[in-house]
């Protein structure tokens, strides 16, 4: 199995894609891991990415994936997978179930604005929400809602993966 934990900056997907790992008995990748530094460059300037930033990003994760996929090792990856063309691009490695965590604005900037140790600023949380593309009916996937606690976060993703997987 391979899950992408997506959504926009200030959601959580590390944490919750290292706890969501640990639950399934997955790999878990960073996918900001696998920007070129160019695109870590740009987002710590406060200059948001365009698709063309994008596409390498998104190549190295899918390979990854389909690498893993071949060995027969089930991954949990965190992508912010924006658009329906760049989740595109992962599903094509391998058959992949996306869990979009979510949250009112609000709260994700407040969380952004109070962490201290991520290249994101809180600047760019704007144009995520304005690219960002839910998904859509016949993609696999739920939408988490990251308000509440960790724990109960992690619950409901490991809920929604476990129900996708036995069906």
């Amino acid at each position: 199995m391979h899950i992408v934990v997506m959504g926009v900056a200030g959601t959580g997907k590390t944490s919750v894609g290292e706890e969501l790992a640990e639950e399934l008995g997955c790999e878990f990748v960073e996918g900001d891991s696998l920007h070129p530094r160019r695109n870590i460059e740009k987002m710590e300037n406060g200059i948001p990415l365009t698709d063309e930033d994008r596409w390498p990003w998104l190549q190295a994760i899918a390979e990854m994936v389909a690498v893993r996929d071949h060995e027969g090792t089930s991954t949990v990856v965190t992508c912010s997978a924006l658009k329906r063309k760049y989740r595109d691009i992962l599903r094509d490695a391998a058959p992949t179930f996306f869990v979009h965590l979510d949250a009112p604005f609000e709260v994700l900037e407040a969380r952004m604005q109070q962490r201290t140790k991520h290249f994101m600023p809180a600047s760019l949380l704007r144009s995520q929400v304005d690219t960002l593309e839910p998904l859509d009916d016949d993609e696999a996937g739920e939408v988490v809602d990251v308000s509440p606690a960790l724990d109960v976060v992690v619950e409901e993703a490991v809920n929604a993966v476990r129900t996708h997987y036995t069906e």
